[in-house]
């Protein structure tokens, strides 16, 4: 799959300029170019939806790198082209792309509002190599199954376990984050997927997952199709329903991987 085959194609031209600068302002240390996340599962919601990016350089990015990255990101978000703010990326060497490491695993990312910094890659980054090994677009570069080790059914029920246990468990007991309208909608649709992932061993769209989790257990279908059809600026309001269901899903979930 090339750039011309991305949808929505108004994403095209974003993707091709960032093509062009990285190559410029990484030059040797260029390795390649990858999208992954909802684009690459063609699941991409303008309303909702990041662009998810992967460079790999040869070396981890020094600071005179880090700095050039930062005027060149800077450059892109003041652009004014569609999708120029919802760029999400990560910059990590060849060897440390071949597997994670956890006592290794702090590199150069952007984050989704446009800022660069040097941030933790946390256990997440199992599953998100997995998709880029399965379903990445190489935008430029080698493709990836020779970049990256194959990833194990036990390290991706694992990792997706980890991520409830490590994040979800603890707001639990601390609600700062779940009070917001948008972080419930968006624990809903993160259960249904850490869910299909742990009894599944694969990793599909936010959709798909969610529909698998209705069929399996219907008494919840009407909090996910609240959370699936919320929106910004609306109001969500199911704060103790949303803290039952991350309850359930770790109950549930370490019961299959106990199995």
């Amino acid at each position: 799959m090339s750039i011309q085959d991305i949808k929505p194609a108004a994403l095209q031209p974003i993707i091709r300029h960032l093509k062009i600068k990285l190559q410029k302002t990484l030059g040797n240390q260029f390795v390649g170019f990858y999208i992954h996340g909802s684009i690459a599962m063609q699941a991409f919601v303008p309303e909702r939806s990041d662009i998810d990016y992967l460079v790999i350089t040869r070396e981890e990015v020094d600071d005179v790198g880090f700095e050039a990255l930062t005027q060149m990101h800077a450059e892109i978000y003041a652009s004014g082209i569609y999708g120029a703010k919802i760029l999400e990326g990560s910059y990590i060497s060849e060897t440390a792309i071949r597997q994670y490491d956890s006592d290794h695993c702090h590199h150069t990312a952007l984050r989704c509002d446009g800022v660069l910094a040097r941030d933790g890659h946390d256990v997440d980054w199992i599953i998100q190599r997995f998709v880029l090994r399965e379903k990445g677009i190489v935008i430029s570069g080698p493709a990836l199954n020779s970049l990256i080790d194959p990833i194990s059914e036990r390290d991706l029920k694992q990792a997706a376990y980890g991520i409830l246990d490590n994040w979800w468990r603890p707001q639990l007991t601390n609600h700062s984050n779940l009070a917001k309208d948008e972080y419930q909608a968006y624990a809903v649709l993160t259960m249904c997927r850490s869910f299909y992932t742990i009894q599944l061993v694969d990793v599909v769209p936010k959709a798909n997952a969610a529909n698998w989790f209705c069929a399996e257990y219907p008494e919840w279908k009407w909090l996910v199709d609240k959370a699936f059809g919320w929106r910004k600026g609306k109001p969500f309001n199911s704060l103790e329903s949303t803290l039952d269901l991350i309850r359930f899903t770790l109950e549930k979930t370490k019961a299959l991987l106990n199995q």
